[in-house]
This record gives structure tokens, C-alpha cells and sequence, in this order.
């Protein structure tokens, strides 16, 4: 069995004396795993860093065995990060998340290109934060559980959407949420794509996708909390807003 493919690494560990297993993430093959003879060395070592984007080959005697990759460098995110502590928060978060949430060998060719769009903002667009919370709600969508912010879940008004419910994910109006207002989840204009593109309400939108990450996505997973790397983006970003 071979392929080829374009794929960014989310993960690396080291595999025996010289060798190492990662993880890449491949528009046509999903999160696949395989072993890079050599990967622990100072001529691949460098080039297998989170982030950046290979040209790989796999080949393995049957499809469901590991497999070996031979890698090429295309791309580094590194050098746009290196200096920006926040940028290179949100790289370990996008890795660590996709990780953990991608089934293995599972193709998602949308979130595979949201997240290279992604990963090229870090550190080059100021508003990259925003695209990463864009990037969460995807991620939950991709992985089935999307949020509705359409409506009111409890009224039908499509105004004043201002909070969310932690049971349907839907939006719930002022006026819908009566006395049930401090138990639901809040609704910042980010988080609906609405307002002037600013980063108002930011954390409080990454509060509410963080709940179901957590509480939908993760739990799928039994008793695997989510990765320490996007509570770390959430606190350096919470710093600088």
C-alpha cells in the first residue's frame, strides 16, 4: 500500500533510538499516523515541528498497519510564531485540538482547509483570534455538534439574540431567557459573526465553544479532558484583549 499526499503535522513523538511516529493531517486521508525512520534526528528533527505543512508519503503491507511516512518540508509556521507568544498558543491549540478530535483516517477536507488558512494567519493577521473562534465553531460542526444561533430556540425571534443554551445549543433571545438567564451560556456579536469585526466579547465567546467542546465533543471520548493547549490560548488571550 502507498500514497502521497499534502498533509500538516499535529503531533510527534519519539519512536525507539532515532525514529518517530506523528500525526499528520491530510485533506484526503484525515488525521494518519505513521512511523519517520530517522525523525528523531538533527536533519529531521528540525522539519518535524507542529505546524508544518509536508509532502508526505505513506506506505505500509496492508492498509491497516502503521506504515512508515518519508517527509519533505513545504512549509513552517514556525518562524511567524517564534516571536508571539500568543501565535504560538493558538498553533499548539489548533494541533492539540484536531488531535484529539479527529477520528483516524477520517477525511474532513473542509476543516483541512480552514485550518491551513488558519495556521497562515497566525502571527501575520491581528485578527487571527477571530479566526480560531471561526475555527472552533467549524470544528464543532465538522464533528457533530454545531451550534444554531439562527433563532431563539424559545421564541423563534431572530433579535436580541444575546445567549445560548447549554442543553440545545441553540441562541435564546433576552426575552426568551426569563428567569433561566443565569444558567444559560452568553451570545457575544463575535460569536454570531456580528458587530465591527472587533474582538469585543471574545473571551466570552470562547467561553461558550470551550463549554461544548468539553461538555459534547470530549465527553464522546469518555473521561479524556481537552487538550491543556487551548485553556493556555485561552488565558494568553485573555491577556491581551
Amino acid at each position: 500500500m502507498e500514497w502521497r499526499s499534502e498533509g500538516v503535522l499535529l503531533a510527534v513523538r519519539r519512536h525507539g533510538e532515532n525514529a518517530a511516529i506523528i500525526e499528520v493531517f491530510t485533506q484526503d486521508r484525515g488525521r494518519h499516523a505513521g512511523v519517520v525512520r530517522g525523525g528523531a534526528s538533527r536533519k529531521l528533527a528540525p522539519i518535524l515541528q507542529p505546524g508544518a505543512q509536508l509532502d508526505v508519503t505513506w506506505r505500509a503491507r496492508l492498509e491497516d498497519h502503521l506504515g512508515a511516512f518519508t517527509v519533505e518540508p513545504l512549509k513552517s509556521c514556525a518562524a511567524q510564531v517564534m516571536n508571539d507568544r500568543t501565535a504560538l498558543a493558538g498553533l499548539n491549540a489548533i494541533c492539540g485540538l484536531l488531535s484529539f478530535a479527529l477520528p483516524e483516517r477520517d477525511p474532513h477536507p473542509e476543516l483541512y482547509i480552514r485550518s491551513l488558512d488558519l495556521f497562515d494567519r497566525l502571527g501575520a493577521d491581528p485578527a487571527w483570534p477571530l479566526s480560531y473562534l471561526e475555527w472552533e465553531l467549524a470544528l464543532l460542526e465538522d464533528m457533530g455538534f454545531g451550534l444554531d444561533f439562527s433563532s431563539c430556540a424559545v421564541t423563534g425571534a431572530t433579535q436580541d439574540l444575546i445567549y445560548v443554551s447549554p442543553k440545545s445549543g441553540r441562541a435564546v433571545s433576552r426575552q426568551g431567557a426569563g428567569e433561566w438567564a443565569d444558567k444559560l451560556l452568553p451570545l457575544p456579536g463575535c460569536l454570531r459573526g456580528v458587530g465591527d469585526g472587533s474582538q469585543d466579547g471574545l473571551n466570552e465567546a470562547l467561553t461558550t465553544t470551550g463549554f461544548f467542546l468539553a461538555n459534547r465533543m470530549a465527553s464522546q471520548f469518555g473521561d479524556r479532558p481537552l487538550p491543556a493547549a487551548r485553556q493556555r490560548l485561552v488565558e494568553a488571550i485573555r491577556k491581551t484583549t
